[in-house]
C-alpha cells in the first residue's frame, strides 16, 4: 500500500509541474501577443531549465525514474495523470508550440 500511494503522491507532483510547464508554453505567445516581452522571457527561461533537466537526465523526467521505483508499469502515462496518447506525444506536441510560441515572440519583438 506505500507504494501505491508514494506512486499517486509522485504522479500528482508530475501532473502539477507539467501543468505549469504546459501553461507556459501556452502563455509565451499570449504575452508576446500583448507585448509583455518580459513575462515571456520569463516563461522562457523556465522552459529552458526544464530542457536542461531533461538533457541532463538523457531526455527523461526525473520524476518518471522515481516513480519506476514503485511499479512494474512502464505504459507512457505510468508516471502522470495524463491520457496515455498525450504523455506519448507530449514532447513533440509542446516542443513544436515552444518553438512556434518563440518564433512569434520573437517576431512581435523586432517588429516593435
Amino acid at each position: 500500500m506505500w507504494a501505491e500511494q508514494t506512486l499517486t503522491l509522485i504522479k500528482l507532483a508530475h501532473t502539477g509541474i507539467w501543468a505549469i510547464m504546459a501553461g507556459a508554453i501556452v502563455a509565451i505567445p499570449i504575452a508576446a501577443m500583448r507585448r509583455r516581452f518580459r513575462l515571456a522571457a520569463w516563461l522562457s527561461a523556465l522552459i529552458v531549465a526544464e530542457c536542461i533537466v531533461l538533457a541532463l537526465n538523457r531526455g527523461r523526467c526525473p520524476l518518471t525514474d522515481l516513480a519506476a521505483g514503485f511499479t512494474a508499469d512502464r505504459a507512457a502515462n505510468f508516471d502522470i495523470f495524463l491520457p496515455r496518447w498525450l504523455a506519448q506525444n507530449n514532447k513533440v506536441l509542446f516542443g513544436g508550440l515552444f518553438v512556434a510560441g518563440e518564433l512569434l515572440c520573437v517576431w512581435r519583438w523586432l517588429r516593435r
